[in-house]
Parts: structure tokens; sequence; C-alpha cells
């Protein structure tokens, strides 16, 4: 559905964009993530036909977003960080004139409006000035303008920013419901969204396209340490110096103590499996393990640990 190939961005000298290549299914959300500076949104703006590349190809649907632009961009909905708003329109007005640019049947357009006001939940203010709404609505109106003319690629570039928690919940499961009949490219800084949305995740870091993988195969990527989390029925003091005698343990951290029972975090070297050697450890010395299982890294410390300078 898209294809990104080979794609170089020139400012002056700066490569901004380093030759980077990936394609999103139809049907998938992608997460597109990136530090400032990256080349995610110097990315984004070429994919949705803002920007020029100096190289390579884009092709939405078929459509090279270069050579067919106007084909292309028929296949796209495109919410900026900033919403592109007419503050001094109404909401149904403003959703009007978007009909209207995007050439939507006029046979179409009060019904096409209508559901999308639904769906977004803005149908009680669709009467208001647009420069009177919270920042929260003004969001779901720039949401709203994406999917008008109903295009099979969406670009998202923080949507639920200005959403409260309740808002923030209706608009994941607002994206991962339109990921049944469109492709989705969502972009944010809250990492714990994306994790919870995407299908999978690209990460970008000074050009070039350091990450792409599954999001539940991510972790993989934090090299050398594992984590596992241990209840045992002893107290820290009588389990520790056993744990940490074990091979490729690196680290034994208590993390809560009560009535008895320890909570026990264990980093090890992910070149050797150390669980057999956990369980025998306590084993020997007769201390009852009541939980044991492996901490995965959240996406905040795989975003860190890919994107951070390497001393």
């Amino acid at each position: 559905m898209i294809e990104i190939s080979n794609l170089v961005k020139f400012y002056g000298d700066k490569r901004a964009v380093n030759g980077i290549s990936f394609t999103v299914n139809q049907g998938e959300i992608l997460g597109f993530l990136g530090p400032n500076g990256a080349g995610k949104s110097t990315t984004m703006n070429i994919i949705t036909g803002y920007l020029s590349a100096t190289s390579g190809k884009v092709t939405i649907n078929g459509y090279d977003i270069l050579e067919q632009p106007e084909l292309a961009k028929r296949n796209i909905g495109y919410l900026p960080e900033l919403p592109p708003l007419f503050m001094d329109m109404t909401v149904i007005e403003y959703l009007q004139y978007v009909a209207e640019l995007k050439m939507v049947p006029k046979g179409e357009r009060k019904k096409q409006i209508s559901d999308i006001m639904k769906m977004v939940h803005i149908g009680n203010v669709s009467g208001r000035l647009i420069h009177n709404l919270s920042k929260g609505y003004r969001q779901r109106v720039g949401i709203a303008q994406t999917l008008i003319g109903n295009p099979e690629v969406l670009i998202l570039d923080e949507p639920t920013v200005g959403l409260d928690p309740n808002q923030v919940i209706e608009m994941r499961k607002l994206i991962t419901s339109l990921a049944k009949t469109h492709t989705i490219i969502f972009s944010s800084h809250i990492l714990s969204e994306v994790q919870a949305i995407c299908d999978r995740i690209v990460i970008i870091n000074q050009g070039k396209i350091v990450a792409d993988a599954p999001t539940l195969e991510l972790s993989a990527k934090v090299e050398g340490t594992v984590q596992y989390l241990l209840v045992v029925d002893a107290p820290f003091k009588n389990v520790q110096m056993q744990l940490r005698a074990i091979p490729n343990v690196k680290n034994v951290t208590l993390l809560a103590e009560n009535n008895g029972l320890s909570q026990i975090q264990v980093s090890a070297d992910s070149s050797l499996d150390v669980r057999k050697s956990i369980f025998f450890a306590l084993s020997r010395i007769s201390v009852p393990m009541l939980e044991f299982r492996s901490l995965e890294p959240s996406l905040e410390e795989v975003f860190t640990n890919i994107t951070s300078p390497k001393k």
C-alpha cells in the first residue's frame, strides 16, 4: 500500500534523510518514531507530497507521489501535528469546505460528513466556531478532515495531543477500528500509545532506519541484558548471595519485601539462559519460588537504547 524506496533528502549540505526504505501493508498500523532532528517529519512530509525528495521513490497504492501527485494524494488523509484548521469557520462549514476541496461528490457530502462527525464525537459542536473550541475538540476536527474522502492511507502525527485520558482511549479504539479499512502511519511522542496501537514499529535516527520490527519483537533490539522478576518465600538477605553467584547474572535488586515474601529483579547477560540456574540455586537452599517471569523492556527503554549516542 505504501512503498518507500531509497529515500534521500538534503537541506543544503545536510542530509536529513539518508537512503531509507520500508513498506506499509494494507490494514497495518505502523508506528513511525524518531528523536527530534532524526528526519521523521521530513519523511512524513515527503510521503504526503508536501516536500519533494532529493532522490528515491514513494508510491501510495501504486501511484508515485512525485510523478502522479493528484492520484496519489487522493489516497491520503493527513493529520499534521498542528491541524490545518480555519478558526473563523464553524465545524460544519470547515468540513464542507474540505469535502469540496477533496472533490467528494455533492450527493455524498452530507452523509459522509454526518457519519464522520458521529465517529469522532463532534456532532454536538458542529455549529460552533472552531476558534471557540477546546484544544481537544480542535484535534477531533482535525481527525475528521483527515477522514473525509475515505482515503485508503491515513498519516496521523500526534493525533491524541490535547485529549483527556478518556478521549485518548476512545481515539485508540477509533484508530484500531480504522485499520480494518485503512492503512495507517501513526507517529507520537507518547510511546506507550504507540506500543498499545501499532502492529509494527519503524524507528529512524540521524536520517537512517535503526529498527523495523513487529511491536512484540522490538524488545530484541535491546541487546546484552535480560531482566527477570522473582517472588520468593524468603527474606532477601537469604537469597541474594546465591543469586549473585550465578554465572552471567549482572545484578540482583530487591523491589519489595512484605510478610516474608521478596520481590526481586535479576539482570543477566543475554548470551546465556540463566533460568535453570536460578531455579536450582533456590532449590538447593529450599526457597520456594512463587513467581518467575521475564520482564520485557518497555518501548521507552528500546527507543532510548537504540537512539541514544553510544559512548
